[in-house]
């Protein structure tokens, strides 16, 4: 049985969706396998000086990339796609935020950008084919200005990175780790 397109578009454009938003679930929580599993295994991932080249080689240097990353918090805004059959495009909007450890201490960057992204559907799944970071601005803050210690956040459940994250006490129908 065949879908009508429209709905067949919005299917695919859903699962687009949930793709995007788990790679800033995964990047957030430092959750390189979960990373790996969003990614074709020929896929490229464009991420500035940090890293350009074989997606799965850029997931392979995430820990050394992370290691200096007390919090990342990566939000995605507008998502323009274009679906043509089992292929599709993407122009993500998003806003990212960086506290990373510095000899001198902690800095901030919330970097505001887009993600150019390509797509494609194998066997059924959508998954990242090539994905290019572009910095449309970024705010720096040198010593950082986030202060987790401050009262108005007394007794607040506090993000981490990895396993230690609240979320993955909290939910179970996420299923975080697996």
């Amino acid at each position: 049985m065949t879908l009508d397109p429209r709905l067949q578009e919005l299917l695919d454009r859903e699962e687009i969706r949930q793709l995007i938003t788990a790679y800033c679930n995964a990047a957030d929580r430092h959750d390189h396998k979960r990373m790996r599993s969003l990614y074709h295994e020929d896929a490229i991932d464009e991420h500035g000086a940090m890293f350009s080249g074989p997606a799965m080689e850029f997931i392979d240097r995430l820990p050394e990339i992370q290691a200096n990353m007390e919090i990342l918090h990566h939000n995605v805004t507008t998502i323009n796609l274009a679906i043509d059959g089992d292929r599709a495009e993407g122009e993500v909007y998003l806003l990212a935020l960086h506290r990373a450890r510095m000899p001198d201490g902690p800095i901030d960057v919330l970097v505001g950008g887009r993600y150019f992204d390509k797509y494609e559907r194998r066997e059924g799944k959508w998954k990242f084919l090539h994905r290019a970071i572009v910095a449309d601005w970024a705010n720096v803050h040198e010593p950082s200005i986030i202060d987790l210690d401050h009262p108005f956040l007394a007794g607040a459940k506090i993000g981490r990175p990895g396993p230690s994250d609240p979320s993955y006490d909290f939910f179970k129908l996420l299923r975080r780790g697996e």
